[in-house]
C-alpha cells in the first residue's frame, strides 16, 4: 500500500526506484500500482518522473 501523503510517497517512490527498480513502470508492474495514480498525485505537488534519472524531480 501506497503512502497517501504526497510528500512521504515522493520520499517512497524515490528510495524504491533508487534502490530496488530500474524504472517506475518496472514498480507498477511488479506491485500492481496504477502509474496514472502515482504520477497524478506527484504532479499535485510539482514533481514528475523523469526517465533518464530514474526518480521524481
Amino acid at each position: 500500500m501506497l503512502p497517501r501523503d504526497p510528500v512521504i510517497l515522493l520520499s517512497y517512490m524515490n528510495l524504491k526506484l533508487r534502490d530496488f527498480y530500474p524504472s517506475l513502470a518496472a514498480f507498477c508492474e511488479d506491485t500492481n500500482e496504477d502509474m496514472k495514480i502515482i504520477t497524478d498525485k506527484l504532479a499535485g505537488i510539482g514533481y514528475y518522473y523523469d526517465e533518464e534519472k530514474n526518480q521524481f524531480v
